[in-house]
């Protein structure tokens, strides 16, 4: 008997490094509910480990360490991303998760949502992105704007916005700048369908960045009433083939930066800075975007209302909608009816 109990206590010493890294593997996430959880593979296994923990999401950090030592999981073996962890998941299918698979991601990652719009150039977009991404806005606007980057697809510096399609995109949380990129050059590519540019000779214009230009003015004008779109770029259309200048508000106003964020009346002072966007100095098409518009600005630019108009007024209303006429005459009627009510608003 006391040699089955010496046997017994042996085969308990030496199978116990077994047993508790079973114990170990077994254990559970201490969640109620599922939690999101974002990780930076740099920090390796023990900063896995200690971030759970922070998170409120393990209690016990060396049972964990442990599983994952027998794993071999370094930092080298672990992926960066966003992870949804379900509460009572198992030690051993959670470091599971962490694992990087043969494309480079977690086995349990998830993909994020992407969304930008309503941007003024790629650095404001950058911001955006980050907020979404593990990359920094410095580092998404260092590539987009990069020499290289702009060889490589055929942008000027003021072009580059056009490669860019506002819209909401799911990605990996660890997306880096470079994949960030490649991304959104398929994206402009599978939006510039062969239709697409053909109709850019139909309407006048050259390129897809001088389609986007124009459509970043046609929503710089009105980002409000949709129906207007058409109009406003069958107008602008018209001018530039008639060659007169497109004398558009919102480009000179974009010469001033942020500088003029917020302010509700423009004048003539604000008109009269020089640079290439100002449409009232310089004929033609400013050299790129002036802001990055919706794609539904841009299809509206190809498929261009056919009107004769060349001029446009805001209505005397809180509607955002304009007036279009052909001659001046009319055209200076209406002004001078909207500054009449605007003067009449400010009193």
């Amino acid at each position: 008997m006391l040699a089955l109990l010496v046997l017994g206590a042996i085969g308990v010493v030496v199978m116990w490094p077994k047993i508790s890294l079973y114990l170990a593997s077994v254990k559970t996430t201490s969640n109620d509910k599922t939690a999101e959880f974002y990780f930076d593979a740099s920090k390796g296994l023990e900063g896995l480990a200690d971030q759970l923990v922070a998170e409120k999401i393990i209690k016990n950090r060396d049972a964990l360490i442990k599983v994952g030592e027998y794993k071999n999981l370094n930092a080298e073996r672990l992926a960066s991303g966003k992870y949804l962890i379900q509460g009572g998941t198992s030690f051993r299918n959670l470091l599971n998760g962490f694992t990087k698979n043969a494309a480079g991601n977690g086995n349990a990652e998830v993909e994020v949502e992407v969304t930008f719009n309503n941007c003024r150039d790629v650095y404001q977009m950058s911001g955006k992105v980050a907020k979404c991404l593990m990359a920094d806005s410095a580092e998404i606007a260092g590539k987009l704007t990069d020499p290289a980057t702009l060889e490589k697809y055929g942008f000027t510096s003021e072009q580059l916005p056009a490669l860019f399609l506002p819209n909401t995109y799911r990605m990996f949380w660890d997306t880096d700048a470079e994949k960030f990129l490649v991304r959104m050059a398929d994206e402009f590519k599978n939006f510039w369908t062969p239709d697409r540019k053909a109709k850019l000779a139909v309407i006048g214009l050259k390129s897809p960045s001088e389609a986007v230009t124009l459509a970043s003015i046609v929503y710089s004008e009105q980002s409000r009433n949709k129906e207007e779109w058409p109009v406003i770029a069958g107008l602008y259309l018209n001018r530039i083939q008639k060659g007169i200048r497109l004398q558009s508000d919102p480009t000179f106003k974009f010469c001033w930066g942020d500088q003029l964020d917020g302010v509700q009346r423009l004048t003539y002072e604000h008109r009269e800075i020089k640079c290439p966007y100002n449409t009232y100095y310089n004929d033609g098409l400013p050299p790129g975007p002036i802001c990055i518009p919706p794609t539904q600005v841009v299809d509206a630019v190809l498929n261009r209302d056919d009107n004769d108009y060349i001029f446009m007024c805001a209505k005397p209303d809180y509607t955002g909608r304009h007036d279009f006429t052909v001659g001046y005459a009319e055209h200076a009627k209406n002004a001078k009816i909207f500054q009449n009510w605007l003067a009449k608003q400010q009193n």
